[in-house]
């Protein structure tokens, strides 16, 4: 086992683990004590994650990791240090997960000088976006339709743990999310038996399109932002609002705001001249309300201010 800390002071704006991983921007992350997204923090909890092989090898050198497997990290936070363990060198990988780069205080204070994003700027410090790996998000998002996210969360937690690969680690089992391949193999009956519903084809189909090398979410990251968001939504299950998800929380496009439910509340009464009626204009106007290049980065802190009244 490897380990490590990074102190928290480093880290241009802190870090706040609980709200940067139960947020509703990421599913691919685990509570070590079970309770994951039931709206209590667990302090000095680990928090866990699966990296394929591929990921896993590149990130230790090539060494520690067979290359069909994959590599555990985990993570918490402790008397003001980010602690990790796992079997591999994880701290560049962890900061690439977690986005440790960022500069929270200038992204804060470049900010549109809005009530209602200082509000919850000011509410959730240290809440960082992530950056998961993209065939997972786009999974994840699929699922999100209509659901809370705690549901959401079961889901792709099942799905890792019926579809792919068991990871031993510390004495203890973990699961992988599927590869495309993995998942592939899954008929929409089993999903459906999984409690997927309506949503099972169209997790089916897109792991088909994957797995056969039609199209490929990380595709979009080489893509301008309009043309990434439309590149992602000829998967199955993917309108305009989860390929921004997806874009966000996967692929480096901070200028994204998916239009869910509580953004599009937020719109209707705090921001109602950037109701333009279709989601492309609507869109536009509130990533410029919003503040332009790091409007996914408000749009995520207003969220998650809104869905938790905190």
């Amino acid at each position: 086992m490897q380990s490590g800390a990074i102190p928290v002071a480093d880290l241009a704006g802190g870090l706040d683990l609980y709200r940067t991983l139960e947020s509703g921007q990421s599913y691919l992350w685990r509570r070590s004590d079970g309770e994951m997204y039931t709206g209590e923090p667990a302090p000095g909890a680990w928090y866990y994650t699966v990296v394929d092989g591929a990921v896993a090898s590149r990130a230790s050198g090539g060494s520690h990791v067979e290359p069909d497997s994959g590599a555990v990290i985990r993570a918490r936070l402790r008397d003001g240090r980010l602690e990790w363990q796992s079997s591999i060198d994880a701290e560049p990988l962890l900061g690439r997960l977690l986005r440790l780069d960022d500069d929270l205080d200038a992204i804060a204070a470049a900010a549109p000088d809005d009530p209602l994003v200082r509000e919850a700027y000011d509410a959730h410090q240290g809440m960082r976006l992530v950056e998961d790996p993209p065939f997972g998000t786009l999974i994840s998002f699929i699922c999100s339709a209509q659901m809370r996210v705690s549901r959401i969360h079961s889901m792709v937690s099942t799905l890792a743990r019926e579809y792919g690969d068991p990871i031993e680690f510390d004495g203890e089992t973990y699961h992988a999310f599927p590869t495309p391949d993995q998942l592939a193999t899954a008929t929409e009956a089993e999903l459906r038996d999984l409690g997927l519903g309506y949503r099972a084809p169209y997790v089916v189909r897109t792991a088909e399109m994957v797995a056969d090398g039609e199209a490929h979410p990380a595709e979009a990251r080489t893509l301008e932002y309009e043309a990434a968001r439309e590149y992602l939504t000829q998967f199955v299950g993917v309108g305009d609002k989860v390929a921004d998800c997806v874009l966000l929380f996967s692929l480096g496009f901070d200028e994204a705001v998916p239009l869910d439910t509580w953004i599009r509340s937020a719109i209707e009464e705090y921001y109602p001249g950037c109701d333009r009626g279709s989601y492309a204009a609507t869109s536009r106007a509130i990533r410029d309300r919003l503040g332009g290049e790091y409007a996914g980065y408000a749009q995520t802190y207003v969220f998650h201010h809104l869905r938790t009244g905190e």
